[in-house]
């Protein structure tokens, strides 16, 4: 075999160690999806009525503002922030691992270096989107009537894997810089707290002027504008090709910052 041919094979063992490690612990690695569905619920039947009136057409294209039109505005932000709560539980994953002693036994056996950070990132690129579809079947049953074609669902599932990609790789630096399970569960708020101040929940251009030039300059907003393009059915403009140079960004800052940090750990 080659030494891609082992790579490859030794991160799919480890996606296998990861995944029985999600369908042992549920809560842990599906339970970041309950914070959008509840931020779902909250949103669209406390605030969705003023907040839908306040917007009026400008809600996801429709004709007239309300709760329903304000729920095919919010569905798709809510999903970006499902897939920004995944990195918690990477995090946690990855610090856990590096602190409770299994990498030492991983020292000893002859498997890539690579594999290990390779099977904690595919393993939350795949439970993420099984958060998803969770999120997505409570806004379907709460009324949320997307108009994409098949086309344009692919794309909407292509861009939700190259987020959680970006994310998990970020997040599992941040597990390796983390001393303990609590700090690695804090470290990752930031990630989780961007899609709020991002066109997730209101139009940016609704913003003060400070916040509005943040909200339009940060990577969750051309994320959540191209998805919510792409399941209206409506135009993207140049929003996906920014999203996805954002998630191309940040995978490598968070592979080149994984790989430093897991090599120099297991050297010492």
């Amino acid at each position: 075999m080659s030494t891609l041919s082992y790579a490859v094979h030794d991160s799919m063992t480890m996606l296998r160690r990861n995944l029985k490690h999600a369908l042992r612990y549920p809560a842990v690695s599906v339970g970041p999806a309950m914070m959008p569905v509840m931020m779902l619920l909250l949103f669209v039947y406390a605030f969705g009525d003023s907040i839908g009136a306040g917007m009026g057409g400008g809600v996801g294209g429709g004709t007239g503002g309300g709760r329903d039109a304000y729920l095919e505005y919010l569905t798709p932000g809510v999903i970006i922030m499902g897939v920004a709560s995944g990195a918690m539980s990477t995090s946690i994953a990855v610090c856990q691992d590096m602190t409770e002693g299994i990498i030492n036994r991983f020292r000893t056996m002859n498997i890539t270096r690579s594999s290990f950070m390779t099977g904690h990132v595919l393993g939350s690129v795949i439970t993420t989107v099984v958060s998803l579809i969770l999120v997505v079947g409570v806004a379907l049953v709460l009324g949320f009537r997307p108009d994409a074609n098949p086309l344009e669902w692919l794309a909407a599932a292509g861009l939700m894997a190259a987020i959680a990609f970006a994310v998990g790789w970020l997040s599992a630096a941040l597990g390796l810089i983390s001393k303990t399970v609590e700090s690695a569960s804090n470290k990752p708020l930031l990630i989780q707290f961007l899609p709020f101040l991002g066109s997730a929940f209101v139009p940016a251009d609704s913003m003060a002027p400070g916040l509005r030039w943040f909200a339009e300059n940060q990577p969750f907003t051309p994320m959540t504008e191209t998805l919510r393009g792409l399941l209206s059915g409506s135009e993207i403009g140049n929003s996906g090709w920014i999203s996805l140079a954002w998630c191309a960004g940040t995978a490598l800052i968070g592979y080149v910052w994984s790989r430093s940090l897991f090599n120099n750990t297991t050297k010492r």
